[in-house]
């Protein structure tokens, strides 16, 4: 409980910056936000940064007078990735007036679905949740707002054809925890072997993957040109370590979104270099939101964590996804008028075009069609010290991916579930 306590204080810490905004805002009524995240539970290895990052651009926001005077309301609680918790902290934002929620969870958002398109209040997926969702057109209020784990695979494989030259011949090994976030990307990745000429073999661990030396001894004998790892947390470090023990060399590895700097810290930032991963965002500080929220939340005291997370991976991304929401609120302010509901807040994000957060993440244009964005990214390198990028942002194979969106779209609203 000790760890979470912090957390609430961040949340009260929040609470008081926002009480000495300044006199303007005061008679304008606040846009109240909800990140009901897992804390303690699965998603620990990313939820304090990510966490953080949010906070962080709130409160950079709202220090600089909000969204056209209107302050933001974030309520941060923890579920412990339970979708019971999950439903209880949602009703209590629902109760409260939240336009939108935001759970960081796949169990927990996928418990959320009906009840946000029933209730017509925005819930964020990024990088988690359902990928078909993408599909405004049958999930309304649901934003992924970033690429799709489909989109994700499509990149990485996408650079590996342009760095060889061709991929025809080549043989992929897919090596990933076995679950369905695990086997999620192996139908894009099977549809685009038929279309590259390249080998597909898929090699599952057991959850939660501190054990894997049995599944890379096979990748060893299989003797992949490539393997894609996917899994999250303590086993992608896992990962990494047992592949390059068994031959394989960095610069053959790539990988979710879910690689971060701890990862190579754990198993040794020499050792890793040359690794590849997907990125949705910048890394590092070096861009313009990143300067703002140090100058005006970190430097003067005001910041939810320490100063070293910021610019780091899931810091950024946590930045990025309330970038975007906060200019979804000042869209729909600007076209609809107050008071901001839900149902504004979703046209909001549907008037987006081509919006980086200052060059923080690529273009995202959102569409009653399209909730994915666009699906952008990068192919990124561990330098040793950073994520380096090794493309400029992108989309990939997007047909392919649509086809798995729309896919899993029909099959909800045969079964609604």
């Amino acid at each position: 409980m000790k760890h979470f306590v912090k957390k609430l204080t961040a949340a009260v810490a929040l609470g008081a910056v926002m009480g000495a905004a300044p006199a303007m805002a005061a008679d304008k009524a606040p846009i109240k936000f909800a990140t009901a995240l897992d804390f303690t539970a699965v998603y620990t290895f990313l939820t304090d940064e990510y966490s953080q990052g949010q906070r962080d651009y709130i409160t950079m926001i709202n220090e600089k007078g909000g969204v056209d005077g209107h302050m933001i309301d974030l309520a941060v609680s923890d579920t412990g990735n339970q979708p019971q918790r999950g439903i209880e902290a949602y009703n209590r934002a629902k109760r409260d007036g939240a336009v939108l929620v935001d759970f960081l969870s796949t169990p927990v958002a996928r418990a959320m679905v009906s009840r946000v398109i029933d209730d017509k209040i925005v819930m964020i997926t990024a990088l988690h949740g359902r990928g078909d969702a993408s599909d405004g057109t049958v999930f309304p209020y649901v934003f992924p707002m970033m690429a799709t784990y489909w989109s994700q695979a499509a990149l990485l494989v996408d650079y590996m054809n342009e760095h060889e030259g061709g991929l025809e011949g080549k043989k992929i090994a897919h090596v990933y925890i076995d679950s369905p976030f695990g086997r999620e990307p192996v139908p894009v990745l099977e549809e685009l072997g038929k279309r590259l000429g390249f080998e597909l073999k898929t090699f599952p661990y057991a959850s939660p993957g501190n054990e894997q030396s049995s599944t890379w001894s096979e990748v060893r004998r299989y003797r992949p040109d490539f393997v894609i790892i996917w899994g999250a947390g303590g086993g992608q470090a896992v990962s990494v370590r047992d592949a390059i023990r068994n031959g394989i060399k960095p610069e053959q590895i790539h990988s979710v979104v879910w690689l971060a700097e701890a990862d190579m810290d754990a198993v040794g930032r020499d050792i890793a270099k040359g690794v590849r991963k997907f990125a949705p965002t910048v890394n590092g500080t070096d861009n313009p939101v990143l300067q703002d929220i140090i100058k005006t939340v970190i430097d003067t005291g005001k910041g939810a964590g320490p100063k070293e997370r910021v610019g780091l991976t899931y810091y950024n991304i946590g930045a990025a996804t309330m970038a975007v929401s906060v200019e979804a609120a000042r869209q729909a302010l600007k076209e609809f008028g107050e008071p901001l509901t839900g149902e504004k807040l979703r046209k909001g994000f549907e008037l987006i075009k081509d919006y980086d957060a200052r060059g923080l993440m690529p273009p995202v244009t959102f569409t009653e069609k399209d909730h994915q964005g666009g699906g952008f990214g990068r192919a990124a390198e561990w330098d040793g010290e950073k994520w380096a990028p090794l493309t400029d942002w992108h989309a990939s194979f997007q047909d392919v991916v649509w086809g798995e969106i729309e896919k899993g779209a029909k099959a909800y609203q045969e079964n609604k579930q």
